[in-house]
């Protein structure tokens, strides 16, 4: 991760707004209990907890590079992030990133939040199945990133202290998680296939649906309009 990444806001919420699980701070504000609300109503177990893992892998990961964060927002972009997937977005023809990332993006505004900052959530949001790139931007998008990563493919696990993984996973239990997030996956993401190209969500498609053809960018190229 870059650590050079530009301070952003607080690196911890205040005691008065906050409360903690295996020493990691987590947003206790109006707007925070109301996204967790959100986030509750529109979303399975699966959904809701993977989803607070996220934000306590991430917060963890940036107290430990000293990176300086506002947890309300990278709180609200690990909640949001894979709202995309769930049933409310079932007819939806864009990237199951951008839904999160746009729903995200007008709670944070609707509750008076800045534009520049709730872009920050966006970005958190949108870029969160693009490798290497967010961990270069601010903290807020990074560490979205860095949460996912460990809670689904397991980077930085090995760096994970067993007692705060035990503590995170006791709180938000992850039960079958490997086989029930590519479900829903595969879930969210059959009925717009175009959406996954140039993503590592392509990768899902192609094992779960027989009938799959991964675009190939070097065809597109090939076949494309111009003579030479």
């Amino acid at each position: 991760m870059n650590t050079n990444s530009a301070a952003s806001g607080p690196s911890a919420p205040s005691a008065a707004s906050s409360r903690a699980l295996a020493g990691i701070p987590v947003p206790d504000s109006r707007l925070a209990r109301e996204a967790a609300e959100l986030v509750r109503d529109l979303t399975d177990d699966l959904i809701y907890h993977h989803s607070h893992r996220v934000y306590l892998f991430g917060a963890h990961h940036g107290l430990r590079h000293n990176l300086t964060f506002d947890p309300e927002l990278l709180y609200v972009g690990a909640l949001f992030h894979d709202l995309g997937l769930t049933e409310k977005f079932r007819t939806s023809q864009q990237r199951f990133e951008l839904d999160g990332a746009d729903e995200a993006r007008a709670f944070l505004i609707a509750h008076g939040i800045p534009e520049d900052r709730a872009r920050l959530v966006w970005e958190g949001i949108a870029l969160h199945t693009t490798p290497e790139i967010p961990h270069h931007m601010a903290p807020e998008v990074a560490l979205v990133t860095a949460g996912v990563e460990l809670d689904v493919l397991g980077i930085g696990y090995a760096t994970l202290p067993p007692e705060t993984r035990e503590a995170v996973v006791a709180a938000h239990p992850r039960p079958d998680f490997k086989r029930d997030i590519l479900r829903a996956f595969h879930a969210g993401l059959a009925h717009r296939p175009q959406t996954t190209f140039g993503n590592v969500k392509a990768d899902v498609l192609d094992r779960f649906e027989a009938d799959y053809t991964r675009p190939n960018f070097v065809q597109i190229i090939e076949d494309s309009p111009w003579p030479a």
